[in-house]
């Protein structure tokens, strides 16, 4: 059930390995979000959808829509690493691109 798609301007984190050090930098792109997958689960589960995204030309695949203390609320996809704990796949770099990214997929999940 695809969503309409909006344009907005995305803050994209890159990490280059570069010389055995991590280098951290920041781009601004101007891109579209698209919902490509929202599978909704039936009853009473925290979790309520799966959803996949495209950005751009690239595609984020595992974001869950959750039914949380103060209602619903999109958590992102996430690894489980060698330690046990479990971490984070994509991290939105602003405040405004988490909620800017949540208004659209909760917005297709409640069509």
């Amino acid at each position: 059930m695809p969503a309409e798609r909006e344009e907005r301007k995305l803050y994209v984190r890159i990490y280059a390995a570069a010389g055995g050090k991590d280098e951290k930098e920041v781009i601004a792109v101007d891109t579209d979000i698209k919902i490509v997958r929202l599978h909704r689960f039936e009853g009473d589960s925290k979790l309520k959808a799966f959803v996949d995204i495209a950005i751009g030309e690239y595609i984020v695949k595992g974001l869950r829509i959750v039914n949380g203390e103060k209602g619903l609320f999109l958590s992102m996809p996430r690894e489980q690493g060698k330690d046990g704990n479990w971490y984070d796949t994509l991290h939105p770099v602003t405040k405004e691109a988490r909620t800017s990214l949540q208004e659209i997929v909760l917005a297709a999940y409640q069509q």
